[in-house]
Order: structure tokens, then C-alpha cells, then sequence
């Protein structure tokens, strides 16, 4: 029996309207991605009209594309100790729930927050009461929430799975959220996963603290940095501290073969197609 292929794609660019992010998805052979559904950078938010839906959806169903994830500004921080960035954040997350879903986008990835001089538990709790209070403000949202792992630079929250767990604990509505695992991150926070060894006692200890039933996403990056270093940046697969054979045992994991992966891998230098070499070769590891 042929296998069905795997849920793959790339962060793709919505310049142009929303729309061509699915079209960027089908051009490099991709049944899964990633967008901004408003520019990441900016407080102001976008308005999707009915057309556009009708457009997204129309183009969705053409290309193929089943699973769509959108990443939320980067400005957001639910952490934040300052009441005006705080409230800033509620209303951007809340306002990207309600964009995605009314696009019927499956997931919504965000970064849990930093602290800024605050204390963990202090933190973690305005986190999880942020989350609670958005859901309970708009109950008809069919996105998902997926918090990200982070890779500790500063003092973002995010970067163990116990804090992970805690902020989901605290979050009343369960079936709304969820955790996206970005191996970049997860390295520059501390977690091996370079030997076979290694990756399985990481990823063991995932799914003791947080569970696979709650991993709804993985993003494939490499890492330019050593493991433990607490700095984010990403690097091609295989080019990278990570190395090869983590992204071999990832693609061949059965535990995760239903759980769409996506590449957030640098896209130029030397004049080439690097989202097309990355996707390949993710797809070449595939026994």
C-alpha cells in the first residue's frame, strides 16, 4: 500500500493577499503551512472581508492544502507586567483567534510571553488568566490555540515542558489549545536531540510532562547555535548544531506521523531555493 504523503510545508509570504500563501504552498509540493494573516511587526490589525474568506477558501480546496497554521504578531505578550502592553496583547490574540477562525485556519501558534523583570509564577499566571479570559469572550472560535516552545532568550516563559504544562493546566477551555514544538527552540533551551538516545529521552520527557495527545504541530528548524545556549536562531536542516540525523528520527517517528511539520528556515543566500532544498530533504529521509 502507498503511504499517504507526510504533512509538510513552510512559512510562505502573504504578500499579495492572504491567498497566495496557498498558492506558494502548492507550488512546492506542500499539503500543510504557515502565515501571518496581518502584518507581524504592527499593533494594527486587519479586518478580513467576506471576499477574501470566499478567496481563501475557494483556493484552499484548489491546492490541496489541509492544514493551515497562522503565527501570531510578534509583539504579543501576555506575560507583560505593564497594563497597556498587556491589554494590547489580549486584544491582537484575541482579534488573531477571530481573523483565523472566520478563515478556517486549524491553528493558531503563539509565544507564551516574557516576563520582563516579573517572577515565573507571576508570569505563567497572567498567561493562562489572559487565555481564559479571551475564551470566555469569544466561546465560538474554532481555531485552536498552540502555545510554542521557546528557546529561553531573556526571560521568555516557554522554554521547559513544565512550564508548558502549567500555563495548559491552568487553561480552562482544553479542547481549544494545544503545543506547537519547535526543535530549534527546544535545543537552544537545553534538550538533546542529536543521538538516537537523546531524542528518545526528550521526547519521552514530552509526553510525560505535557502528552503527544497535546502536540498538534512541529517546527523543523535547525539551530546556529549550541545546544543550551538560550539563543534563537535558525539554520537549514542538517547545516546546523542539530545536525542531520534528529530531523531523520523525526520524519520516521510513527508516534508523530499524523502531526504536521513545518520548515521556518532561512529563504535566501547564494541564489538559491531554499525552501525547496529543505522540504526535499525532509522528504528524502522518509524510509
Amino acid at each position: 500500500m502507498k503511504k499517504a504523503p507526510p504533512l509538510l510545508g513552510a512559512h510562505f509570504s502573504i504578500s499579495g493577499g492572504l491567498h497566495e500563501a496557498l498558492h506558494e504552498a502548492k507550488k512546492y509540493g506542500c499539503n500543510a503551512l504557515q502565515m501571518f494573516t496581518k502584518n507581524s511587526r504592527t499593533w494594527k490589525e486587519r479586518h478580513v472581508s467576506d471576499e477574501e474568506i470566499e478567496l481563501f477558501d475557494n483556493t484552499r480546496k484548489n491546492t490541496g492544502v489541509k492544514i493551515v497554521a497562522s503565527h501570531t504578531s510578534y509583539l504579543i505578550n501576555l506575560a507583560a507586567p505593564d497594563s497597556e502592553k498587556h491589554s494590547l496583547s489580549c486584544k491582537a490574540l484575541e482579534q488573531e483567534l477571530i481573523r483565523s477562525s472566520a478563515l478556517n485556519i486549524n491553528f493558531v501558534v503563539l509565544h507564551p510571553g516574557s516576563l520582563m523583570g516579573d517572577g515565573e509564577k507571576k508570569g505563567i499566571d497572567r498567561i493562562s488568566k489572559s487565555i481564559n479570559n479571551i475564551f470566555k469572550r469569544i466561546p465560538e472560535i474554532s481555531t485552536r490555540l498552540l502555545l510554542e516552545t521557546t528557546a529561553g532568550q531573556g526571560t521568555g516563559i516557554g522554554h521547559t515542558f513544565e512550564q508548558l504544562h502549567e500555563i495548559l493546566e491552568k487553561t480552562v477551555r482544553k479542547i481549544k489549545i494545544g503545543v506547537c514544538l519547535d526543535t530549534s527552540h527546544i535545543f537552544a533551551a537545553g534538550y538533546d536531540i542529536r543521538t538516537k538516545e537523546s531524542y528518545f529521552k526528550t521526547t519521552e520527557a514530552f509526553d510525560k510532562i505535557i502528552g503527544f495527545n497535546r502536540l498538534f504541530l512541529i517546527h523543523l528548524n535547525d539551530s546556529k547555535k549550541k545546544i543550551g545556549s538560550r539563543v534563537d536562531r535558525h539554520e537549514h536542516i542538517g547545516r546546523g548544531e542539530i545536525g542531520t540525523d534528529a530531523f531523520r528520527f523525526i520524519m520516521n517517528d510513527k508516534r508523530l506521523t499524523g502531526i504536521p511539520k513545518i520548515i521556518e528556515t532561512p529563504k535566501t543566500g547564494g541564489g538559491k531555493d531554499w525552501d525547496r532544498i529543505n522540504l526535499r530533504r525532509l522528504r528524502m529521509m522518509i524510509l
